[in-house]
């Protein structure tokens, strides 16, 4: 062989071989959110997928486990029990470390069973019924809190603040806003106050007259409404058609910009709405540096608490894994009940979870929409 040819021959194969000694791009860590992205409750599924991006992108900056990158597997589940199962199924299916969501509990809880069959660690930012941690799923978490304590809230918000002595509590039968109703009768009763009924909308409907009107007549000095925005906003405009006379007070699902729209600002002004924090009235610097990051991404400030409660969720399971080194499931949750305490997240100081996977503590304000549209904290 001419010496012309063993040179450029040479150099080819260090060339391959140096191709060929390169570490192979390590796989990245799959993480489930399941979320109603479409549907009657896409404003806060779509809220949760903007959160989760963000956080992923910052993340994905450094990595985590020796440079590997997080892979969100999305699934949206519409808000329907039946869907929420099939999402289950299919993360699981697809191979998720972990799972942020859902958003409703009457979604979390087939969904939960599912992940729990799996072993499967499961955080939800928003699913507050109290039953939900009373199963016994060890790898089961939540980032919010619960609906006892916001029922204990808005008995006295009611009571203490209002005046309201006489109260009717409404539901729509769904897990969180049974729960909820329940929770704040039983308190407000306990407290002296005198309800005069506790009763539920089929939030199929669209005519809730006769049922305002039945309410009406029972002359209550407030009404608790305990179930979702769009059913909320439909029973503010009828309200205001009727002409009743008591102070509408609603729960934490009805803390969102579209019950407004769907109301008409005339008829929802005034009302008051019991609930976590908002984002913009979250105090502490790390919720002021993601609130402006979210603004610098997306050009908007992030409207519901849900939303930034799912970027807790998601920086709680990278948390865990971190501290073990691990993306199994049964060593992350075993950390988040013994060890997890004191960390600084986007919704506060999450102080740690209790034995059930409950968040420690609770924060709840009332809030009042005003003249302009706008959710003003009550002082």
């Amino acid at each position: 062989m001419s010496k012309k040819l063993l040179v450029p021959i040479t150099l080819l194969l260090v060339v391959s071989m140096a191709v060929g000694c390169q570490p192979a791009a390590k796989e990245p860590i799959k993480i489930g959110l399941q979320a109603p992205i479409t549907g009657e409750y896409a404003y806060e599924g779509e809220g949760f997928v903007k959160v989760v991006d963000l956080v992923v992108g910052q993340i994905n900056e450094k990595g985590i486990l020796g440079e590997r990158k997080i892979e969100i597997v999305k699934c949206d589940d519409v808000g329907k029990p039946d869907e929420a199962s099939k999402c289950a199924s299919t993360l699981v299916a697809a191979g998720v470390k972990a799972v942020v969501g859902s958003y409703s509990s009457t979604c979390t809880e087939p969904a939960s069973a599912i992940y729990n069959e799996a072993g499967i660690l499961q955080i939800t930012p928003s699913s507050t019924a109290t039953r939900l941690s009373q199963k016994g799923y060890q790898r089961f978490f939540r980032v919010c809190f619960l609906d006892d304590r916001q029922g204990l809230f808005a008995a006295n918000f009611m009571l203490e603040k209002l005046g309201a002595d006489t109260a009717v509590f409404l539901h729509d039968n769904s897990t969180y806003a049974q729960g909820l109703a329940e929770w704040a009768e039983k308190y407000y009763k306990e407290a002296g106050g005198n309800s005069l009924l506790i009763d539920a909308i089929n939030p199929e409907d669209t005519d809730f007259k006769p049922i305002l009107t039945r309410i009406n007549g029972l002359n209550p000095k407030a009404v608790y409404f305990t179930g979702y925005h769009p059913q909320g906003g439909l029973l503010l405009k009828q309200s205001k058609e009727l002409g009743v006379g008591f102070q509408w007070v609603m729960g934490n699902a009805c803390n969102n910009p579209e019950m407004i729209e769907i109301a008409g600002l005339d008829a929802a002004k005034g009302t008051y709405i019991t609930t976590e924090p908002l984002p913009k009235d979250i105090p502490g610097d790390v919720a002021k540096a993601f609130y402006n990051d979210f603004v610098a991404k997306y050009g908007e400030p992030p409207a519901s608490i849900w939303w930034v409660m799912a970027g807790d969720a998601l920086k709680v399971i990278v948390k865990a894994m971190e501290e073990t080194n691990s993306t199994d499931s049964a060593q992350t949750a075993e950390y988040l009940h013994a060890k997890f305490k004191d960390y600084p997240g986007v919704t506060g100081n999450i102080i740690g979870f209790d034995e059930k996977g409950d968040r420690l503590g609770t924060v709840h304000e009332a809030y009042v929409i005003t003249d302009a549209g706008e959710f003003e904290m009550v002082k």
